[in-house]
């Protein structure tokens, strides 16, 4: 064979070699990164357009992958969020409702154990928030509970508890990249939960980023001094930032002596740090302190230091969570997983950064019930696209199992994302509507007991049930001595926290999302909305029938 005709073969050779390889790596079940945080929304970041803070690691999924503009949640709370994840189910499936008192129940279906009965490694680091330990991992390593900030506590696999040195988001990461590297079969495909506490209240920094964003003055939403009217549930909550953000817990506004609702809770926390580390804190937060109580700020000029002090904090944390992202992007690259690595970000559910007055979530209003989505997955999501079609977090497990080969199960009323992946908004006979549900009342914030469904455009609410103390009673726990959900009821009653009498509700409100994307003007029994009420009207009860919905 002359030298040309050899060329020509090698050449051929090597061609089909690549060829052959390409197919095959097209063809291998992909890895999964599901990197998840607590109470993070996305208007604080960058790739969604914030101007007031910076996101460039999350940025980066987004710039690989794309980016949901209309994804939300089952049930706007930590716990009950992240078992609609696990199983793909409404909360009135997988009978994890609350934070107050339930217990997951591990013996159901979820998605990880279907990974790893297909041959799947398996693993779970972080805040999980169940009452529970995990099964269905080859490892896992859990927070206790909210977990801390500062030098927190681990749940191991053996049942031991240890506290480990650090800042929590650091820590996590830490033993994510331990076990990628170190304790996994590596001739299996993976998946790997890394779930943050981060940025869940009371935003507790690192302290190497104390002085971040002290030179940020951020906007005041447009809604921040909404007067909810029209809206009963919202008039009665208790998670308005002038009137209930805590000036020790939340603010940080605290000297020794001082008492308020929650400063005992918060001396617990920050009495976790090291005595040196403690000084750096002390040090920091004395002269914003001192300066806070020299000018005694009152109504509206506490109002918005409350709201300064908070999206301050809140960002601070954010930005370690970011690096911490960076961290694992950088080690699939380096390590050359990325190229058959699906990577999701995402929240447990949106967040109040002051909209309507307000912090936390719970609420069907759109920033609590919207959460970031962002997923990198080479080969198939177009680098920098959007999508806008409705995706809920049921569809996750779905997503995860269809990519996996795994058949999914007929009671997952969740659907895999894997063709919006590859077509984006192209995707054809997509879901319509979302369904909605609240059950967490009385209890942290007082928000009443809701169920809805939200189209396109529009949003209808239905709010229900007794009111203040009456709606015990309608509970499952709070009425039984011992359970958890009682606790936190007489805990809650102990300090003052609620009027335990309040008026039954029963009501609706709807809203033209397209007119009034603040959702201020509740149009329901308006003149010119009887077709709309009624059509979505169909649609709610519909989900009611189909998910056999309890409570409403």
């Amino acid at each position: 064979m002359k030298r040309s005709e050899l060329m020509l073969a090698l050449a051929a050779a090597s061609a089909a070699c690549a060829s052959t390889s390409c197919k095959s790596d097209k063809a291998a079940r992909p890895n999964i990164v599901f990197i998840m945080t607590d109470d993070h929304t996305a208007q604080m970041m960058s790739c969604y357009g914030s101007g007031n803070v910076r996101t460039p690691n999350l940025d980066r999924i987004a710039e690989d992958g794309l980016k949901f503009t209309n994804a939300f949640v089952a049930n706007s709370l930590s716990g009950p969020s992240r078992a609609c994840i696990l199983t793909g189910k409404h909360s009135c499936a997988n009978h994890f409702y609350s934070n107050s008192g339930d217990v997951f129940d591990f013996s159901q279906t979820t998605f990880p154990k279907l990974l790893q009965e297909a041959g799947y490694q398996t693993a779970m680091v972080g805040k999980l928030h169940l009452e529970a330990n995990p099964t269905g991992f080859d490892f896992w390593e859990i927070l206790p509970g909210q977990g801390d900030y500062y030098n927190p506590e681990f749940i191991r696999m053996d049942g031991s508890r240890a506290v480990e040195k650090g800042y929590v988001t650091d820590i996590i990461t830490d033993k994510s990249l331990e076990w990628l590297e170190n304790g996994r079969d590596k001739s299996k495909p993976f998946c790997i939960m890394i779930h943050h506490k981060a940025t869940h209240r009371n935003w507790l920094p690192d302290l190497k980023y104390l002085n971040e964003y002290e030179d940020v003055t951020f906007p005041i939403p447009e809604t921040f001094n909404d007067d909810y009217a029209g809206r009963t549930a919202a008039q009665k909550q208790e998670m308005n930032i002038a009137r209930d953000m805590d000036i020790a817990y939340d603010i940080k506004m605290f000297r020794e002596g001082d008492k308020t609702r929650l400063s005992g809770l918060y001396q617990s926390y920050i009495g976790r740090l090291d005595p040196e580390d403690r000084a750096v804190y002390d040090e920091f937060y004395k002269g914003l302190t001192d300066d806070f109580h020299k000018k005694n700020p009152e109504g509206e000029d506490l109002a918005e230091f409350k709201f300064q002090r908070y999206m301050r904090d809140y960002a601070k944390v954010l930005k370690s969570l970011d690096d911490n992202v960076g961290r694992v992007l950088d080690y699939l690259r380096e390590a050359g997983l990325d190229r058959n690595t699906l990577v999701v970000y995402t929240s447990d559910q949106g967040f109040y950064m002051g909209e309507h007055g307000w912090f936390d979530k719970r609420f069907m209003y759109e920033e609590s019930l919207r959460t970031p989505l962002i997923v990198s997955y080479p080969g198939h999501t177009k680098p920098g696209s959007v999508c806008n079609r409705l995706v809920q977090n049921i569809d996750y497990a779905p997503t995860f199992l269809a990519l996996a080969g795994v058949s999914q199960p007929k009671d997952m009323p969740g659907r895999s994302l894997v063709p919006v992946l590859d077509n984006g908004d192209n995707v054809k006979n997509w879901r319509q509507s979302i369904y909605y549900h609240y059950y967490d009342y009385p209890t942290y914030h007082m928000v009443r007991k809701h169920d809805g469904v939200r189209t396109d455009r529009y949003k209808l609410i239905h709010f229900y049930g007794k009111g203040g103390l009456d709606a015990v009673p309608e509970n499952k726990y709070q009425n039984v001595p011992g359970t958890r959900e009682y606790a936190t009821l007489k805990g809650l009653e102990s300090i003052g926290y609620f009027e335990p009498k309040d008026e039954a509700v029963d009501y609706c409100e709807l809203y033209d999302l397209q007119a009034d994307p603040h959702e201020q003007n509740n149009i329901f029994g308006k003149p010119g909305t009887e077709k709309i009420t009624k059509q979505l009207q169909r649609e709610l009860n519909k989900y009611r029938k189909t998910l056999a919905v309890d409570e409403y």
